[in-house]
């Protein structure tokens, strides 16, 4: 057995371990990323980045669908998933040797190996043991799937959707929260019939209602089917179709089935219980520090309880790197930190939902305000329908900020600053927006919670 030594060692090469290691070596520290499979993990290889070039793809075809609305006549001939998947694989090679540059150039040690925390603390990966005064855990999330349903045959998680070679004729999606919608836009965009079936009463259920109903009328208008308030109870499959059965008796037949009901913390094997770090339903435990039980281990991005998002995880690998340097950083609520579902039209949010408001504070101390991007000019360009909303305090702060709508994920910055600066409407009512852009809904609406509304009544 070889022993090696580093400031840090981090296990896991996803988004919150390897921007650990990026701002740990800027820090000067030396760093060790434990990856057994590629460094950007699930979202650059898996998740965010592939599932956004398909996305993107999908609105190509939309907008060659489209195009004789505004006078310009194109054929679409077909959807070639072949030269899709060749595209998706090149943005994320693009990406992954970016990545590997930069890792390189920060003088960070890449260690390929399955590792496994053990006291010292250290992670050992095979007969090597790598030992850092500080160790950084950082392994990432997995597909979960429903008891009983196995992930085979036609029965896929959005891993292996990504690696199809065909566009299908007709997909049920399981599970109505970000992955489901998005693939379920994504498919509907390239020609696949799609219904999702999602056992809670409204889709994307953890957003403000309205967004739910905002983009259950959209995906109604596209052509997609959403069985909400229904259940998942069994499964059959032939070579060539699988047969869905819910709760309340129904069948449903499709080419394949999309298993998208949350990702679930890669924990379990990575010898952190024997090490003594505390696992909660399969979450580490941490304190509001981001330590575990165990001194010098820290844990960061999906094993940590909250949202599953890579740029959590981003800030979380960050803001560890910091307080181990003895930087003292503020660590960002994770209700501050954005939301996005990219579907289309997309779901933006940041801070709390109206309902969560009205349940903390009373509902004589909200006040809501909805803008229609109807009345926005550059949507009403783009043709795209949707909605603004936000959520502040009577006489207090913004406390949340909903949209709905095309290219809204790209506004969702500006809400959020407003949400961390406990900003009122009469504080950014006075900037202007450049017109005309979709940013003008914001500010509509900040104006209107201002009390001085510009072109609403």
């Amino acid at each position: 057995m070889t022993d090696h030594a580093a400031d840090v060692v981090i296990l896991g090469g996803g988004s919150g371990g390897y921007a650990a290691a990026l701002r740990a070596a800027e820090l000067g520290a030396s760093v060790v990323i434990v990856e057994k499979d590629k460094l950007g993990g699930t979202c650059l290889h898996r998740g965010c980045i592939p599932t956004k070039a398909l996305l993107h793809a999908g609105e190509v075809a939309d907008t060659a669908r489209d195009a004789a609305s505004v006078g310009v006549h194109v054929h679409l001939d077909r959807i070639d998933a072949a030269g899709v998947r060749e595209y998706r694989q090149g943005v994320v090679s693009k990406k992954y040797k970016g990545l590997q540059g930069l890792i390189s150039a920060r003088g960070i040690t890449v260690v390929s190996g399955e590792g496994v925390l053990v006291e010292g603390p250290a992670v050992r990966v095979g007969d090597d043991v790598y030992r850092g005064r500080d160790v950084i855990l950082a392994t990432g999330s997995y597909s979960r799937t429903l008891p009983g349903l196995a992930v085979e045959g036609r029965v896929l998680t959005s891993e292996h959707a990504l690696e199809l070679d065909v566009i299908p004729d007709h997909v049920i999606v399981l599970g109505g929260g970000v992955i489901g919608v998005e693939f379920a836009s994504a498919w509907r965009s390239l020609g696949a019939e799609v219904t999702i079936v999602e056992a809670l009463d409204r889709l994307l259920p953890t957003e403000d209602a309205s967004s739910s109903k905002a983009l259950e009328r959209a995906f109604r208008k596209r052509g997609i089917v959403a069985r909400t308030g229904v259940r998942f109870d069994s499964l059959t499959q032939t070579d060539d179709s699988v047969t869905v059965r819910l709760e309340d008796g129904t069948e449903l037949t499709a080419d394949y089935v999309l298993v998208a009901v949350g990702r679930a913390a890669a924990t379990e094997g990575r010898g952190y219980e024997e090490a003594g770090v505390v696992l909660d339903r399969g979450f580490v435990r941490t304190d509001d520090r981001l330590r575990t039980d165990v001194a010098h281990v820290w844990a960061v991005g999906d094993i940590v309880v909250g949202p599953q998002l890579a740029h959590r995880s981003f800030q979380q690998g960050i803001f560890v790197a910091e307080e181990i340097a003895g930087r003292s950083p503020v660590l960002i609520p994770d209700e501050q930190i954005p939301r996005v579902a990219y579907s289309r039209p997309e779901v933006a949010s940041v801070g709390v939902t109206e309902a969560d408001a009205v349940a903390a504070h009373g509902a004589d101390a909200i006040v809501a305000y909805e803008y229609n991007l109807a009345g926005n000019a550059k949507s009403e360009i783009l043709g795209t329908p949707g909605v603004v909303k936000i959520v502040r305090k009577k006489d207090g702060p913004i406390i949340g900020a909903h949209l709905v709508g095309d290219r809204v994920g790209e506004l969702i910055t500006e809400a959020q600053l407003a949400v961390g600066w406990e900003a009122h409407p009469e504080d950014i009512a006075p900037f202007v927006h450049a017109h005309p852009t979709q940013s003008e809904a914001l500010g509509e609406a900040f104006l209107a919670l201002a009390g001085k509304p510009l072109h609403t009544l």
